[in-house]
């Protein structure tokens, strides 16, 4: 499979373009970039070409992974799949329904593929344990805790202007969705939503399947107390979302081998843009409490 990436920033540079280069069932046909300096940056460190002009990308490849803002990524990704490439997604997809959907309505004019890089479920053991866990009956509740401290001086996204705009509900919010809803079912309804010190936010969820959930998101934490807790407690007793040695590039790979798989056979990925375009469902509902608005 040909394939693009679109985006020159850390997550494409420490993660996106070493796997794209590393796949063996990948064609890594360039780079394109919002900066042509960056672009020719990346292309030159992994041996492939830079692309002015992201149409003529669009037009070489059969898919295209994308390492952008999600405002960015919303409207290319249609674009993309407008122009017949089959997506490989990071989260969240968009900020707003309308750009998600968008997303999800091209996809599916153009049958294309896709799959969204939700980190834990390309992880062989957070993977495993996800998929054991919803095969399990009776989970009373679970608690989220994804606590980051990215806006440090060592860290590759202190200077994320998205991160700091939409905050740890959009960057981590999204990872702890993916996780609690193929086990406890979809949300019913944000029940709660609170704010805390810095960008951190509290929520409690409403399920499908009869549980209940609270998240503790936020990108502000102090560094001794960063971490990401899941813990789900039913019929089956307690349980924890193991840890996982593996980084992003391999679970990245993976990620690929289920897009590669998804385009070959038509079948539709658990983690498709349209449980993307659902993630962004419940989030913007959990924003606009925050905000003290509806709808």
């Amino acid at each position: 499979m040909r394939i693009g990436l679109l985006g020159t920033g850390p997550w494409a540079r420490m993660a996106h373009a070493p796997a794209l280069s590393e796949h063996d069932g990948l064609d890594f046909v360039g780079v394109w970039g919002r900066r042509p300096e960056a672009a020719k940056e990346v292309a030159d460190l992994h041996g492939t070409r830079a692309y002015d002009d992201v149409d003529a990308l669009l037009a070489d490849v059969d898919a295209v992974a994308v390492a952008l803002p999600p405002s960015v990524q919303a409207d290319l990704a249609a674009r993309a799949a407008r122009a017949g490439c089959h997506l490989l997604l990071d989260k969240p997809v968009a900020t707003t329904v309308e750009q998600a959907r968008a997303v999800v309505d091209a996809v599916g004019r153009a049958q294309v593929a896709s799959v969204v890089f939700f980190t834990a479920r390309y992880l062989t053991e957070p993977a495993a344990w996800i998929a054991e866990q919803a095969a399990a009956k009776g989970w009373f509740t679970a608690r989220a805790q994804w606590l980051g401290s990215v806006f440090t001086t060592d860290s590759p996204f202190a200077d994320s202007p998205w991160r700091r705009e939409k905050g740890a509900l959009w960057d981590v919010g999204p990872h702890a969705l993916s996780v609690l809803l193929p086990v406890l079912g979809d949300v019913r309804r944000v029940a709660a939503a609170a704010p805390g010190p810095g960008d951190t936010v509290h929520l409690v969820l409403d399920h499908a399947g009869g549980a209940s959930s609270t998240l503790t998101l936020s990108l502000t934490a102090p560094v001794p107390a960063a971490g990401s807790v899941v813990e789900l407690r039913g019929e089956s007793g307690v349980t924890l979302l193991p840890d996982s040695a593996e980084g992003a590039v391999p679970a990245l790979l993976r990620a690929a081998d289920e897009l590669l798989d998804s385009a070959r056979t038509g079948r539709p990925h658990p983690c498709d843009a349209a449980f993307g375009l659902r993630v962004t469902e419940v989030l913007t509902e959990a924003e606009s409490l925050l905000n003290g608005t509806t709808g």
